[in-house]
């Protein structure tokens, strides 16, 4: 093979830091001197050389005696050898099946001897250097032995981050491997409305880590933006929380005291956290600010972080976390031909040398002095005339001048440094060999002491010798492809006659001591695997798709989920045990469930349109086969409150109602009526209770604006009436709605919008009766749903709970516009689809959909109510809400205006004395209103008017028809828009209106745009629309005047033509005809930004 290769230096910026690891009082060649007589850290005695017992059954092992270890091959290119496995069933397996694959992987060990015999016979005197070897080290990883020698006296480890200073008062200088999960009382007051309590589901794409193996099990695992650190002898989690992406990689130290994870969000994080205490130590900022971090490894002394960014051109980067440093000790830029490098990692011996891969590259980095060099060795078919396959993870074998890869094709593609004297570097290697190991695709390569190990596609995982010699396997494990195999830091103990440990694929079976190991799978199970007594326990076995479905019972600490995967779970989530389940192989993506309210059914919808009906204990079906009326995914589904109707929406925009009846004295579920009364998606359905005949009321909300209600007495089989749809919104679209709490004797149904405001409908009239600003977080209410009441609830208070795209929060009924009683938290970076509340208010369950993950919430009220109080009483909330607040130029504005209002309604001219007044006739809210900036629509005028008018009218019978100064603020500030008039609106609604001209921009007709104010929208007559553009013009003389006059039309059409070009652009229509200041429009902000400006 040529020894052809890239090369390439990168230098940072010249700055005074700290040494790399590694000094340079040895040249390169004595170094590589030192490697090939495979020097490697002190280690403990080989456990293999032990006395050998009886070989036990090994249950889940095989091995063929008959396999040598030492027979010499021919020194000749590999042929590839057609071997041939049964497949058989994943989930069952007979002796038969078991013996055959027992002779299979027989043959396969001989083949892999043979390959292993060519290692050691090929490629410059590779098996004189092996023979130096040292075989089954145990090395113990830093800080590792001083937590042993703890354990042994006081049960006290007391370490200090990496290079820093210890400080005996620290709570990570005094913390212990069980300090975490120690049993300690409860913080009498959390400080948080909503605090994370536990996790459901885990992201199977990342790595999980074995931290604890002696005494108790415990294991870290990641979960949307959260890393779960999970005892499973006592199951218990500790959340660590600290990211607001995704979390994209995860590692460990090699005494698995420190922990750092990375995300890819747009203010990408790497956090490094003390697993001892639950700490973060600390957290780099803007590591790969263009797209995050890819991939991430630190080295076995944990002094160094180096990540792989996700930009375009890959940048390597280098950190000393343990200093004060901000900025990366070294880093290099990757070409984007050498693939999307998602691997990294450390040389265990030598933290200077580093190996990345994608599927068609792997890199070799060295490093020091601010300095990282890296070569590209290229690899081909005809390398080895051979397909080589899809690269998958590269690790450094023992002797630290080579490194293995493997491939897609069950290879192992062997490197090895490059001899050349003018390339003499650690990181020059080249292909010496490709071994075919195995038929399946090998998704994970590791090292543990003297073991190399394989993790395939079906789930097996394999042990060879630093020979590359077959010793054993796990193949009746029944997962999916293996995602990541962690051994325990904790040292195996010694063959005893009462030890079960496998036997080696040789001659002689010596036993095989290795370590327990966790073992993780795509298909979200965690095994762990005591090698002693090959003993197997699962620890976590999740969902593995999407997941939007969740529901609580309404009576009992118990919640059930279901995702795209079929599998529908219960939990106690109360004692956070499992209770039953339930795979559905027909019908298998669940959208959406619910419970019905006593609790004896669950009401489950399919992506396929199906309707099941189940026992709520034993989630067998109620009726003999499901409803398939839909022929789209049911988005939503829910019972009436006496549990005998059950209604549906799906994708097509329908309604589907089905109710409970009675024959021959047996009650079953019967298809009553489909109605298709929306033109748009359906937003949300509610049952109510009709006031006067107590019977259930049916509600739909639509993105098309309307409100219907179905008339659910009169209908009959296939004939669904209605009995009323109104349109309640005019720009706005109503994204959810729910009853609202009886707090006054009017019955109210609120809603919640795209544009930040909850409005509460008379549930009879249907009128708008309030109109309140809504919880900023980002992004508007997506669904809300009332907090049930504990019985310990001293305040008595009720409390909405909501969701938006991303985030959990709380609201302080009734609602008033004050932002302080409100809260929210993120709970799913990527988009939260659903969520439900606990019979007694306690716990709020979120679905995050794609992350596959349920977060429980523990509700604080004590805490939202503490926040609502130190934001103030009275005005004081809505004061901050105002530009300057209390003292600034718009509420002295708004003074000026409310004292000129009484001024003009008593007659600006009149010579009587004035009668000053804390009130203003109500009519003269509209002008208010204007004159503040806010130029609401007649639609909008009406509802402010109603709101105020009819505000005390179930109290007292009677109109208010005057507004004081502080009901005129919280009107103006709920009424209008949460984010003021945008320029991007009307450049909006020119793209869709207008047509693109001479310039490229879109434009609009003069005729076009005066037909278009006349016949859409709010319609303006002839008169009125030349009334308003003449004084937009400055050809009416109504400015300067105190008084409204009359307008004389005549003239006007001759008038709007001379003043108005027959061609408006949407920058012509902003600042020469509405005259406000010319404006340069770039990207538009998103909701996100807009509420941090508006924060601000």
């Amino acid at each position: 093979m040529s020894d052809a290769s890239e090369s390439m230096v990168i230098e940072p910026p010249a700055q005074e830091v700290k040494q790399a690891p590694q000094t340079e009082a040895d040249t390169e060649a004595e170094q590589l001197s030192k490697e090939d007589k495979g020097e490697r850290p002190a280690s403990a005695e080989d456990p293999r050389k032990q006395e050998p017992h009886s070989r036990p059954d090994s249950g889940h092992l095989h091995h063929d005696e008959g396999q040598t270890a030492g027979e010499k091959v021919e020194e000749e290119p590999e042929k590839p050898v057609e071997e041939q496995e049964t497949s058989h069933d994943k989930h069952q397996g007979g002796q038969e099946e078991e013996d055959q694959e027992s002779q299979e992987m027989g043959q396969e060990g001989e083949q892999t001897a043979q390959s292993g015999e060519d290692l050691v016979h090929g490629g410059e005197g590779m098996s004189q250097e092996a023979a130096e070897l040292p075989r089954g080290d145990l090395a113990l990883g830093s800080g590792e032995s001083s937590l042993r020698e703890s354990e042994g006296g006081e049960g006290k480890a007391k370490h200090s981050p990496p290079g820093g200073d210890p400080l005996e008062d620290s709570l990570v200088y005094t913390a212990t491997p069980r300090t975490l999960f120690e049993e300690k009382e409860e913080p009498l007051v959390k400080a948080h409305p909503l605090n994370l309590e536990w996790v459901f589901g885990i992201n199977q794409n990342l790595p999980v880590f074995s931290l604890q193996d002696e005494g108790r099990i415990v294991i870290l695992y990641g979960s949307s933006h959260t890393v779960v650190m999970y005892d499973y002898t006592n199951n218990t989690q500790h959340i660590l929380q600290g990211h607001c992406s995704t979390i994209s990689c995860l590692c460990v130290s090699e005494d698995r005291r420190w922990v750092a994870s990375a995300d890819k969000g747009p203010e990408s994080l790497v956090i490094i956290w003390d697993s001892y205490s639950g700490i973060p130590v600390q957290t780099l900022f803007h590591c790969h600010p263009e797209g995050g971090v890819l991939a991430m490894a630190m080295t076995p002394d944990a002094k160094y972080v180096a990540t792989i960014g996700a930009e375009a051109a890959q940048r390597v980067c280098i950190w000393d976390w343990s200093s004060q440093r901000e900025d990366p000790v070294c880093t290099a830029e990757l070409s984007a031909a050498y693939g999307v490098q998602d691997y990294i990692l450390f040389n265990p011996s030598d933290c200077t040398q580093l190996v990345s891969n994608s599927e068609s590259q792997v890199v070799f980095y060295s490093w020091n002095n601010e300095k990282l060099e890296y070569t590209v060795p290229q690899v081909t078919e005809k390398s080895f005339n051979k397909v080589v396959g899809s690269f998958s993870q590269t690790v450094f074998h023992f002797r630290a001048s080579r490194a293995l890869t493997g491939t897609s094709l069950g290879n192992l593609v062997v490197w090895d440094r490059i001899r050349i004297p003018t390339l003499l570097k650690p990181h020059n290697k080249q292909a010496k060999k490709m071994m075919h190991v195995q038929k399946d695709s090998i998704t994970v390569l590791t090292v543990t002491d003297s073991y190399i190990v394989t993790g395939d596609s079906k789930g097996h995982v394999k042990f060879f010798s630093d020979q590359l010699l077959l010793l054993t396997w796990y193949n009746h494990f029944n997962l999916d492809p293996v995602r990541s195999i962690s051994f325990a830091k904790e040292l195996p103990s010694l063959a005893r006659g009462e030890t079960a440990y496998p036997s080696d694929c040789t001659i002689k079976a010596d036993k095989l001591i290795i370590r327990n190991f966790v073992i993780s799978a795509t298909d979200a199970v965690v095994l762990h695997v005591a090698a002693e007594a090959t003993q197997v326990n699962t620890l976590v076995q999740e969902h593995c798709k999407p997941l939007h479905a969740v529901a609580c019972h309404p009576a009992q600490p118990v919640i059930c989920m279901g995702s795209y995967c079929g599998v529908l779970k219960v939990w106690d989530y109360q004692c956070k045990k499992y209770i039953c389940s339930r795979i559905f192989e027909k019908e298998n993506e669940i959208n959406c469930l619910t419970y019905d309210p006593k609790g004896l059914l669950i009401g489950v919808g399919f992506a396929s349109g199906a309707v099941y009906i189940l026992d709520a204990l034993s989630l067998n079906n109620v009726c003999s086969e499901p409803f398939g009326y839909a022929k789209d995914t049911i988005t939503h589904i829910t019972f009436s409150s006496d549990s005998k109707y059950l209604a549906t929406a799906d994708a097509e925009f329908t309604i589907t109602v089905f109710n409970l009846v009675s024959k021959n004295g047996e009650k079953s579920w019967q298809y009553l009526g489909r109605q298709r009364a929306h033109y748009k998606p359906i937003q949300d359905i509610m049952f109510g209770i009709n006031l006067d005949s107590k019977m259930p009321r049916l509600l739909s909300l639509g993105m098309d604006r309307v409100l219907v209600e179905y008339d659910l007495s009169d209908s009959s089989k296939d004939d669904l009436r209605i009995v009323a749809s109104d349109h309640i919104e005019q720009s706005a679209v109503a994204k959810c709605m729910t009853w609202y709490p009886p707090v006054t004797k009017e019955s109210f149904i609120l809603t919640a919008n795209d544009q930040f405001k909850m409005k509460l409908y008379n549930s009879t009239t249907k009128m708008c009766r309030k109109t309140l600003l809504g919880p900023t977080y980002g992004s508007p209410l997506k669904k809300i749903a009332l907090l049930p009441v504990a019985c310990s609830n001293e305040l008595k208070t009720s409390y909405l709970a909501y969701i938006t795209e991303d985030q959990v929060g709380l609201q302080i009924l009734p609602v008033d516009g004050n932002p302080h009683k409100s809260s929210a938290v993120v709970c799913h970076p990527e988009g939260v689809s659903s969520f439900a509340c606990s019979y007694d208010g306690k716990y709020v369950f979120t679905a995050g959909g794609g992350d596959f993950t349920v977060f429980s919430w523990e509700t604080n009220m004590n805490a939202l109510e503490a926040a609502a109080c130190l934001g103030g009483k009275d005005l004081v909330p809505f004061y901050s809400l105002l530009e300057g607040g209390r003292d600034g130029e718009l509420f002295r504005e708004l003074e000026d205006y409310f004292y000129y209002c009484q001024l003009r309604t008593q007659g600006i001219d009149t010579m009587e004395t004035r009668q000053v007044s804390t009130k203003i006739p109500l009519t003269e809210t509209p002008f208010v209103m204007r004159a503040l900036g806010f130029y609401p629509t007649e639609q909008e005028v009406e509802d402010m008017l109603n709101e105020v008018k009819f505000s005390k009218y179930v109290d007292t019978g009677k109109y208010v028809i005057d507004i004081d100064l502080a009901d005129l603020l919280k009107l103006y500030i709920n009424h209008r828009p949460a984010f003021g008039i945008s320029a991007y609106e009307l450049q909006h609604a020119f793209e869709v209106l207008g047509l693109q001209n001479e310039n490229c921009g879109n434009a609009l007709n003069r005729g076009e745009l005066l037909q278009l104010l006349q016949s859409t929208g709010e319609h303006m007559t002839e008169e009125e629309l030349a009334e308003y553009f003449s004084t937009l013009l400055g050809l009416n003389p109504e400015g300067g005047r105190s008084e409204l006059g009359n307008y004389d039309s005549a003239g006007s059409k001759h008038l709007l033509e001379n003043a108005i070009p027959e061609e408006i652009t949407a920058e012509m229509f902003t600042v020469d005809i509405l005259g406000l200041p010319t404006f340069i429009l770039g990207p538009e902000p998103s909701e996100e930004q807009l509420t941090a400006q508006e924060s601000e």
